[in-house]
């Protein structure tokens, strides 16, 4: 299942350079009841997409013109993902070739604009393997691990078959290997190579009998959702971007649970407020809330001036040990 961008491919003979069209896609990310939500649209598992057409400005500026018009959702974070060009991507009965521009979109979750014509939702839906802040998910070891045994002793030779064992144990954290929580488009590619999800069967893929859980989507919109996911659980370590998900003020203890819901892992509390305090990123306000059930806790803001004073850090993730 690899994916090529424009330069890697040549065009087969008789094609003319209006045959290529430019699509737009955007993952967009909120996090809110500490569960982590993208946006998606029409009755079908699909992310945000469309044209982008020439009185766009700007491929960003289509972006958020043409979100905006389907969703009625403004963004407000944005940079580009991936570009996807892959010549079975086809367009209309004219055949055209599409290119896919996908983006990561951070924003905050509203439920203002029409519901009916965009969802919010957790990205464990369609990758429950992913979330790891309770304890290893059951599907590890119940699921995917024989499943994905199976595939790899299908081999035809030793060789391979060790290979394709050592992919998974390396991808999943068996045999006693680290969970690595940026390795989510890997583990959704081998998990396509082993025809162990709806999309390696629709793509006509030799597939499993048994597909593991969870929700497909259109085309290759989960390939791209796991694309963004993994490109936020590494941002959020070198760069401030998980303030672009938090309300105006927030408490540290939301704060952490914002970058457990993105990172599906529990982070070692002292040690994360200990991070944001030597950084700088957060300042106290006068204010604080009651939400949390217990007594008032202290509100706090995103010092935005840290962006001019310096090159900013992200927030760390001083993990805990499951």
């Amino acid at each position: 299942m690899q994916h090529e961008t424009t330069e890697n491919r040549q065009e087969p003979a008789g094609h003319k350079p209006h045959d290529v069209h430019a699509d737009l896609i955007a993952v967009v990310v909120a996090v809110t009841g500490h569960e982590p939500r993208v946006l998606t649209i029409g009755e079908d598992e699909a992310l945000p997409s469309g044209p982008f057409e020439l009185g766009h400005r700007s491929l960003q500026s289509g972006l958020r013109a043409w979100v905006e018009r389907r969703t009625g959702h403004p963004l407000g974070y944005i940079e580009q993902l991936y570009t996807f060009a892959d010549r079975d991507r086809i367009g209309d009965e004219r055949q055209q070739r599409v290119i896919s521009i996908s983006y990561l979109a951070l924003t905050r979750q509203d439920e203002t604009a029409s519901p009916e014509r965009r969802r919010w939702q957790s990205w464990y839906d369609y990758f429950p393997w992913e979330d790891h802040r309770g304890s290893v998910p059951p599907i590890i070891h119940n699921v995917l691990r024989p499943r994905l045994r199976e595939w790899a002793q299908g081999a035809g030779d030793e060789a391979t078959r060790r290979e394709r064992w050592q992919r998974a144990a390396i991808d999943f954290g068996f045999d006693d290997r680290l969970w690595n929580e940026e390795l989510v488009l890997q583990r959704y590619e081998l998990l396509y190579e082993a025809g162990l999800v709806e999309e390696a069967a629709r793509a006509g893929q030799p597939a499993q009998h048994l597909l593991v859980p969870g929700k497909s989507m259109v085309l290759d919109h989960r390939r791209i959702l796991a694309t963004g996911i993994a490109r936020l659980r590494s941002k959020i370590k070198y760069r401030p971007v998980v303030f672009e998900l938090m309300p105006p003020l927030f408490t540290l203890l939301q704060l952490q649970r914002t970058v457990e819901a993105l990172a599906g892992r529990l982070v070692h509390k002292q040690n994360f407020r200990r991070l944001i305090e030597q950084q700088e990123l957060v300042e106290e306000t006068a204010k604080t809330t009651a939400d949390t059930g217990g007594r008032p806790a202290k509100l706090f803001r995103f010092r935005h001036a840290v962006l001019d004073e310096r090159a900013a850090t992200g927030t760390k993730l001083p993990l805990t040990r499951s």
